[in-house]
Protein backbone atom coordinates (compact mmCIF):
# COMPACT_ATOMS: atom_id res chain seq x y z
CA UNK A 1 0.00 0.00 0.00
CA UNK A 2 1.33 3.52 -0.79
CA UNK A 3 0.27 6.27 1.45
CA UNK A 4 1.03 9.78 0.86
CA UNK A 5 0.09 12.73 3.32
CA UNK A 6 0.90 16.33 2.91
CA UNK A 7 2.82 17.21 5.79
CA UNK A 8 5.55 14.74 4.95
CA UNK A 9 5.65 16.32 0.95
CA UNK A 10 6.37 19.47 2.07
CA UNK A 11 9.43 18.87 4.10
CA UNK A 12 10.45 16.27 2.02
CA UNK A 13 10.41 18.85 -0.67
CA UNK A 14 12.52 21.19 0.55
CA UNK A 15 15.21 18.71 1.35
CA UNK A 16 14.85 16.82 -1.55
CA UNK A 17 15.07 19.49 -4.18
CA UNK A 18 18.49 21.23 -2.01
CA UNK A 19 19.71 17.55 -2.38
CA UNK A 20 19.59 17.58 -6.06
CA UNK A 21 20.43 20.61 -6.36
CA UNK A 22 23.79 19.74 -5.13
CA UNK A 23 24.26 16.34 -7.03
CA UNK A 24 22.34 16.23 -9.87
CA UNK A 25 24.90 16.07 -12.98
CA UNK A 26 25.55 19.13 -14.74
CA UNK A 27 23.05 18.32 -17.30
CA UNK A 28 19.99 17.75 -15.29
CA UNK A 29 20.52 21.42 -14.57
CA UNK A 30 21.82 22.53 -16.88
CA UNK A 31 21.31 20.88 -19.85
CA UNK A 32 18.09 21.70 -20.96
CA UNK A 33 16.86 22.66 -24.43
CA UNK A 34 17.38 26.50 -25.07
CA UNK A 35 14.79 27.73 -27.68
CA UNK A 36 10.84 27.64 -27.11
CA UNK A 37 8.48 25.62 -28.86
CA UNK A 38 7.32 27.91 -32.02
CA UNK A 39 3.93 27.41 -34.04
CA UNK A 40 4.70 25.00 -37.26
CA UNK A 41 2.50 27.21 -39.55
CA UNK A 42 0.59 30.57 -40.13
CA UNK A 43 -2.21 30.19 -37.94
CA UNK A 44 -3.14 33.65 -37.20
CA UNK A 45 -7.14 34.53 -36.84
CA UNK A 46 -8.27 30.54 -36.47
CA UNK A 47 -9.86 29.05 -34.14
CA UNK A 48 -9.45 25.67 -32.14
CA UNK A 49 -11.64 23.85 -30.07
CA UNK A 50 -10.59 21.44 -27.77
CA UNK A 51 -12.91 19.11 -25.05
CA UNK A 52 -11.29 18.30 -21.53
CA UNK A 53 -12.08 17.30 -18.26
CA UNK A 54 -12.31 19.79 -15.41
CA UNK A 55 -8.80 20.61 -13.57
CA UNK A 56 -6.49 18.70 -16.18
CA UNK A 57 -4.76 21.54 -17.63
CA UNK A 58 -2.01 24.23 -16.14
CA UNK A 59 -3.21 28.05 -16.32
CA UNK A 60 -1.03 29.31 -18.63
CA UNK A 61 -1.27 26.35 -21.07
CA UNK A 62 -4.14 27.29 -22.98
CA UNK A 63 -3.20 31.33 -23.24
CA UNK A 64 0.46 30.85 -24.25
CA UNK A 65 -0.38 28.89 -27.31
CA UNK A 66 -3.10 31.53 -27.94
CA UNK A 67 -0.49 33.89 -27.97
CA UNK A 68 2.02 31.56 -29.53
CA UNK A 69 0.32 31.10 -32.89
CA UNK A 70 -2.05 33.77 -32.47
CA UNK A 71 -5.06 32.22 -32.53
CA UNK A 72 -7.89 31.55 -30.45
CA UNK A 73 -8.79 28.82 -28.29
CA UNK A 74 -12.83 27.39 -27.52
CA UNK A 75 -12.19 25.40 -24.44
CA UNK A 76 -15.22 23.41 -22.88
CA UNK A 77 -15.47 20.66 -19.80
CA UNK A 78 -16.86 17.33 -19.63
CA UNK A 79 -17.62 14.69 -16.86
CA UNK A 80 -17.36 11.39 -18.70
CA UNK A 81 -16.02 9.43 -21.47
CA UNK A 82 -19.44 8.06 -22.22
CA UNK A 83 -20.90 11.86 -22.33
CA UNK A 84 -17.84 12.20 -25.13
CA UNK A 85 -18.55 9.23 -26.92
CA UNK A 86 -22.11 10.04 -27.21
CA UNK A 87 -21.46 13.85 -28.19
CA UNK A 88 -19.14 12.83 -30.58
CA UNK A 89 -21.67 9.79 -31.67
CA UNK A 90 -24.54 11.96 -32.19
CA UNK A 91 -23.03 14.64 -33.88
CA UNK A 92 -24.22 17.49 -31.33
CA UNK A 93 -20.40 18.16 -30.60
CA UNK A 94 -17.73 19.29 -33.03
CA UNK A 95 -14.26 19.27 -31.34
CA UNK A 96 -10.46 19.42 -33.02
CA UNK A 97 -9.14 18.21 -29.61
CA UNK A 98 -10.49 15.70 -27.47
CA UNK A 99 -8.74 14.17 -24.49
CA UNK A 100 -10.14 10.20 -24.02
CA UNK A 101 -9.05 7.52 -21.59
CA UNK A 102 -7.46 4.35 -23.21
CA UNK A 103 -10.35 2.06 -22.94
CA UNK A 104 -12.49 4.60 -24.71
CA UNK A 105 -10.53 5.83 -27.49
CA UNK A 106 -10.60 1.87 -28.27
CA UNK A 107 -14.14 2.27 -28.72
CA UNK A 108 -14.10 5.50 -30.52
CA UNK A 109 -11.69 4.24 -33.21
CA UNK A 110 -14.00 0.70 -33.52
CA UNK A 111 -17.19 3.24 -33.96
CA UNK A 112 -15.07 5.66 -36.75
CA UNK A 113 -15.00 8.53 -34.43
CA UNK A 114 -11.56 9.63 -34.79
CA UNK A 115 -8.80 10.23 -37.83
CA UNK A 116 -5.48 8.86 -37.69
CA UNK A 117 -2.81 11.31 -36.68
CA UNK A 118 -0.45 12.49 -38.84
CA UNK A 119 2.98 12.22 -37.19
CA UNK A 120 5.06 13.95 -39.23
CA UNK A 121 3.09 17.25 -37.98
CA UNK A 122 3.68 16.38 -34.34
CA UNK A 123 7.90 16.04 -34.19
CA UNK A 124 7.70 16.11 -30.47
CA UNK A 125 6.31 12.61 -30.45
CA UNK A 126 9.45 11.58 -29.91
CA UNK A 127 9.30 12.92 -26.19
CA UNK A 128 7.26 9.96 -25.26
CA UNK A 129 8.36 7.73 -22.87
CA UNK A 130 8.99 4.32 -24.67
CA UNK A 131 6.78 3.04 -22.08
CA UNK A 132 3.55 4.35 -23.24
CA UNK A 133 4.54 3.97 -27.23
CA UNK A 134 2.31 1.63 -29.09
CA UNK A 135 -0.63 1.23 -26.40
CA UNK A 136 -2.92 -1.99 -26.90
CA UNK A 137 -5.72 0.04 -27.22
CA UNK A 138 -4.15 1.78 -30.24
CA UNK A 139 -1.01 0.13 -31.63
CA UNK A 140 1.01 2.13 -33.23
CA UNK A 141 -0.27 5.40 -32.04
CA UNK A 142 -2.19 5.61 -35.11
CA UNK A 143 -4.85 7.92 -33.67
CA UNK A 144 -3.63 9.06 -29.95
CA UNK A 145 -0.47 10.67 -27.92
CA UNK A 146 -0.70 10.04 -24.75
CA UNK A 147 -1.68 13.19 -22.12
CA UNK A 148 -1.03 12.10 -19.00
CA UNK A 149 -1.37 8.84 -16.77
CA UNK A 150 -1.63 7.95 -13.22
CA UNK A 151 -3.63 5.80 -10.93
CA UNK A 152 -7.40 5.40 -9.59
CA UNK A 153 -6.93 4.91 -5.56
CA UNK A 154 -8.41 6.31 -2.47
CA UNK A 155 -8.25 10.29 -1.05
CA UNK A 156 -9.30 10.15 2.29
CA UNK A 157 -9.51 12.23 5.52
CA UNK A 158 -7.35 10.04 8.02
CA UNK A 159 -8.35 12.32 10.89
CA UNK A 160 -11.67 10.84 10.18
CA UNK A 161 -10.75 7.47 8.70
CA UNK A 162 -7.14 6.59 10.21
CA UNK A 163 -5.07 4.96 8.00
CA UNK A 164 -6.54 3.21 4.56
CA UNK A 165 -4.88 0.57 3.21
CA UNK A 166 -7.84 -2.14 1.16
CA UNK A 167 -10.43 -1.10 -0.74
CA UNK A 168 -13.02 -3.41 1.67
CA UNK A 169 -12.18 -0.58 4.45
CA UNK A 170 -14.37 1.86 1.84
CA UNK A 171 -17.08 -0.74 1.48
CA UNK A 172 -17.42 -1.20 5.28
CA UNK A 173 -16.79 2.31 6.22
CA UNK A 174 -19.33 3.84 8.73
CA UNK A 175 -19.36 7.16 7.10
CA UNK A 176 -20.08 9.16 4.20
CA UNK A 177 -18.35 8.06 1.24
CA UNK A 178 -18.13 9.30 -2.67
CA UNK A 179 -17.61 7.01 -5.91
CA UNK A 180 -16.65 7.63 -8.87
CA UNK A 181 -19.03 8.29 -11.72
CA UNK A 182 -16.81 5.88 -13.83
CA UNK A 183 -18.31 2.52 -14.61
CA UNK A 184 -15.27 0.99 -15.89
CA UNK A 185 -13.20 1.58 -12.46
CA UNK A 186 -16.19 0.71 -10.20
CA UNK A 187 -16.84 -2.51 -11.60
CA UNK A 188 -13.70 -3.43 -11.66
CA UNK A 189 -12.90 -2.53 -8.14
CA UNK A 190 -16.23 -4.83 -7.51
CA UNK A 191 -14.78 -7.79 -9.55
CA UNK A 192 -11.37 -7.32 -8.00
CA UNK A 193 -13.52 -7.52 -4.35
CA UNK A 194 -14.98 -10.55 -5.06
CA UNK A 195 -11.91 -12.52 -6.51
CA UNK A 196 -12.26 -11.92 -10.28
CA UNK A 197 -10.07 -10.72 -12.74
CA UNK A 198 -10.98 -6.82 -14.12
CA UNK A 199 -12.11 -6.77 -17.82
CA UNK A 200 -14.16 -9.03 -17.82
CA UNK A 201 -16.64 -9.92 -20.72
CA UNK A 202 -19.11 -12.49 -18.96
CA UNK A 203 -22.60 -11.07 -17.96
CA UNK A 204 -22.81 -13.66 -14.89
CA UNK A 205 -19.18 -11.77 -13.63
CA UNK A 206 -20.58 -8.53 -14.44
CA UNK A 207 -23.77 -9.14 -12.34
CA UNK A 208 -21.93 -10.18 -9.69
CA UNK A 209 -20.20 -7.03 -9.32
CA UNK A 210 -23.18 -5.16 -9.66
CA UNK A 211 -24.73 -6.71 -7.04
CA UNK A 212 -21.52 -6.19 -4.63
CA UNK A 213 -21.41 -2.40 -5.39
CA UNK A 214 -25.49 -2.34 -4.26
CA UNK A 215 -24.85 -4.03 -1.15
CA UNK A 216 -22.07 -2.38 -0.53
CA UNK A 217 -23.62 0.94 -1.17
CA UNK A 218 -25.18 1.83 2.14
CA UNK A 219 -22.42 4.76 2.95
CA UNK A 220 -22.15 6.24 -0.45
CA UNK A 221 -23.11 10.34 -0.30
CA UNK A 222 -22.23 10.94 -4.03
CA UNK A 223 -21.40 9.49 -7.07
CA UNK A 224 -18.99 11.96 -8.28
CA UNK A 225 -18.36 13.48 -11.75
CA UNK A 226 -14.91 13.83 -11.66
CA UNK A 227 -15.45 15.98 -8.44
CA UNK A 228 -14.92 13.76 -5.49
CA UNK A 229 -12.14 15.61 -4.06
CA UNK A 230 -13.75 18.80 -3.87
CA UNK A 231 -16.21 16.77 -1.50
CA UNK A 232 -13.33 15.13 0.38
CA UNK A 233 -11.98 19.22 0.76
CA UNK A 234 -15.44 21.00 1.95
CA UNK A 235 -15.85 18.16 4.30
CA UNK A 236 -18.86 16.29 2.91
CA UNK A 237 -17.20 13.16 2.85
CA UNK A 238 -14.62 11.52 4.39
CA UNK A 239 -13.22 9.09 1.47
CA UNK A 240 -13.56 9.30 -2.20
CA UNK A 241 -12.88 7.21 -4.97
CA UNK A 242 -10.69 9.55 -7.36
CA UNK A 243 -7.60 10.23 -9.71
CA UNK A 244 -4.25 10.25 -8.04
CA UNK A 245 -3.38 13.56 -9.41
CA UNK A 246 -7.26 15.12 -8.34
CA UNK A 247 -6.55 14.04 -4.79
CA UNK A 248 -2.25 15.26 -4.46
CA UNK A 249 -3.95 18.95 -5.92
CA UNK A 250 -6.29 19.47 -2.65
CA UNK A 251 -2.92 17.76 -0.81
CA UNK A 252 -1.05 21.09 -1.95
CA UNK A 253 -3.57 23.27 -1.71
CA UNK A 254 -4.96 22.27 2.23
CA UNK A 255 -3.29 23.92 4.73
CA UNK A 256 -3.98 20.89 7.06
CA UNK A 257 -2.41 17.27 7.74
CA UNK A 258 -5.28 15.16 7.34
CA UNK A 259 -5.68 14.22 3.67
CA UNK A 260 -3.62 10.90 2.07
CA UNK A 261 -3.53 9.03 -0.97
CA UNK A 262 -3.69 5.64 -0.81
CA UNK A 263 -3.37 2.75 -3.65
CA UNK A 264 -5.17 -0.51 -1.90
CA UNK A 265 -3.33 -3.60 -1.27
CA UNK A 266 -5.77 -5.21 -3.97
CA UNK A 267 -4.49 -3.14 -6.64
CA UNK A 268 -5.98 -0.52 -8.27
CA UNK A 269 -6.32 0.90 -12.18
CA UNK A 270 -3.07 2.57 -13.99
CA UNK A 271 -4.71 4.46 -16.85
CA UNK A 272 -3.50 6.69 -19.89
CA UNK A 273 -5.71 9.32 -20.75
CA UNK A 274 -4.86 10.50 -24.71
CA UNK A 275 -5.34 13.76 -26.89
CA UNK A 276 -6.92 12.87 -30.33
CA UNK A 277 -8.61 14.30 -32.96
CA UNK A 278 -12.68 13.72 -34.35
CA UNK A 279 -12.85 12.30 -37.49
CA UNK A 280 -14.93 15.99 -38.25
CA UNK A 281 -12.56 18.10 -36.71
CA UNK A 282 -12.81 21.66 -38.39
CA UNK A 283 -9.12 22.41 -37.95
CA UNK A 284 -7.07 19.09 -37.71
CA UNK A 285 -3.80 21.01 -38.59
CA UNK A 286 -4.06 23.29 -35.75
CA UNK A 287 -5.09 20.32 -33.91
CA UNK A 288 -2.02 18.94 -34.98
CA UNK A 289 -0.08 21.35 -34.00
CA UNK A 290 -1.58 21.69 -30.52
CA UNK A 291 -0.68 18.25 -29.72
CA UNK A 292 3.34 19.07 -30.76
CA UNK A 293 2.85 22.00 -28.32
CA UNK A 294 1.71 20.16 -25.59
CA UNK A 295 4.73 17.45 -26.56
CA UNK A 296 6.99 20.23 -26.07
CA UNK A 297 8.88 19.24 -22.81
CA UNK A 298 8.33 22.60 -20.64
CA UNK A 299 4.55 22.34 -22.08
CA UNK A 300 4.35 18.88 -20.84
CA UNK A 301 5.70 19.41 -17.27
CA UNK A 302 4.08 22.54 -16.75
CA UNK A 303 1.07 20.59 -17.08
CA UNK A 304 1.85 17.85 -15.10
CA UNK A 305 3.77 19.95 -12.10
CA UNK A 306 -0.04 22.02 -11.86
CA UNK A 307 -2.17 19.31 -12.08
CA UNK A 308 0.04 16.20 -9.79
CA UNK A 309 -0.44 13.69 -12.59
CA UNK A 310 2.31 11.05 -13.95
CA UNK A 311 3.69 13.16 -17.14
CA UNK A 312 4.44 10.46 -20.08
CA UNK A 313 6.68 13.36 -21.39
CA UNK A 314 10.52 11.28 -20.92
CA UNK A 315 12.40 14.51 -22.22
CA UNK A 316 10.83 16.60 -19.41
CA UNK A 317 11.70 14.00 -16.88
CA UNK A 318 15.49 13.82 -18.51
CA UNK A 319 15.91 17.39 -18.60
CA UNK A 320 14.69 17.70 -15.13
CA UNK A 321 11.76 20.18 -15.89
CA UNK A 322 9.38 17.59 -13.15
CA UNK A 323 9.01 18.76 -9.65
CA UNK A 324 11.33 16.41 -8.01
CA UNK A 325 9.40 15.44 -5.23
CA UNK A 326 6.72 14.46 -7.44
CA UNK A 327 8.99 12.48 -9.71
CA UNK A 328 10.27 10.69 -6.77
CA UNK A 329 6.43 10.14 -5.07
CA UNK A 330 5.91 6.43 -5.44
CA UNK A 331 2.01 7.01 -5.30
CA UNK A 332 2.31 9.71 -8.40
CA UNK A 333 5.16 7.11 -10.08
CA UNK A 334 4.20 4.06 -8.91
CA UNK A 335 8.18 1.58 -9.29
CA UNK A 336 7.90 -1.42 -11.14
CA UNK A 337 6.89 -3.89 -7.97
CA UNK A 338 3.97 -1.31 -7.84
CA UNK A 339 3.10 -1.30 -11.09
CA UNK A 340 2.82 -5.24 -11.16
CA UNK A 341 -0.13 -4.76 -8.85
CA UNK A 342 -2.12 -2.30 -11.03
CA UNK A 343 -4.18 -3.25 -13.90
CA UNK A 344 -5.26 -1.54 -17.16
CA UNK A 345 -8.72 -1.49 -19.20
CA UNK A 346 -9.50 -3.22 -22.23
CA UNK A 347 -12.90 -3.35 -24.06
CA UNK A 348 -15.07 -4.06 -26.49
CA UNK A 349 -18.41 -2.80 -27.39
CA UNK A 350 -19.99 -5.57 -26.67
CA UNK A 351 -18.46 -5.71 -22.75
CA UNK A 352 -18.85 -1.84 -22.65
CA UNK A 353 -22.71 -2.82 -23.45
CA UNK A 354 -22.41 -4.80 -20.50
CA UNK A 355 -20.75 -2.70 -18.18
CA UNK A 356 -23.13 0.66 -18.93
CA UNK A 357 -26.10 -1.69 -18.39
CA UNK A 358 -24.69 -3.28 -14.93
CA UNK A 359 -23.86 0.55 -13.96
CA UNK A 360 -26.89 1.78 -14.78
CA UNK A 361 -28.33 -0.38 -11.84
CA UNK A 362 -26.12 0.65 -9.46
CA UNK A 363 -26.66 4.11 -9.73
CA UNK A 364 -30.52 3.62 -9.64
CA UNK A 365 -29.98 1.55 -7.11
CA UNK A 366 -28.42 4.32 -4.84
CA UNK A 367 -30.36 6.70 -6.01
CA UNK A 368 -33.10 5.01 -3.86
Amino acid sequence: MVIFQRASFRVFTVLLAGMLLLIAPTSLVFGQPTTRWVCPDDFSGQELRVWNWDTYIAPNTISNFEDICNVTVDYDLFTSNEEVMAGLQQGSRVYDIVVSTDYAVALMIGSGLLQPLNHAAIPNMVNIASTLENPPFDPGNVYSVPYQWGTIGVGYNSAKTGEITSWQQIFDYNGPVAWLNDQRIMIDIALKMIGLEPNSTSAEELAAARDFLIAHSGNVLAIADDDGQALLSAGYVDIAVEYSGDIFQILLECECQNFAYAIPVEGALLWTDNLVIPVNAPNPALAHAFIDYILDPRVGADISNYIAFATPNEAAMEYGYITASMLTNTAIYPPVPLRERLFQNSTTPESHALYAEAWEAVVAAVAR
